[in-house]
């Protein structure tokens, strides 16, 4: 899933360690969700949003599927 984790995490110039322990997960965590090898669960996806004021379709958009059947 497409997102803008990184970016939310550099303007506020937070290494994914410190993102990581804001939201009680592992720094490799943080990593996969960012380079979209990941998806949050939904909880974990609230969390984010909330930490960051955002709504979750702010920060994640799905990957639009191709349709071609």
């Amino acid at each position: 899933m497409k997102n803008i984790l990184k970016i939310l995490r550099a303007e506020r110039d937070w290494s994914q360690a410190d993102l990581a322990e804001k939201l009680g997960v592992s720094r490799q965590t943080v990593n996969a969700i960012e380079n979209e090898k990941y998806d949050p669960s939904l909880p974990l996806a609230f969390k984010i949003a909330e930490l960051f004021e955002k709504k979750i379709e702010e920060i994640f958009v799905p990957e639009q599927k191709n349709n071609s059947h």
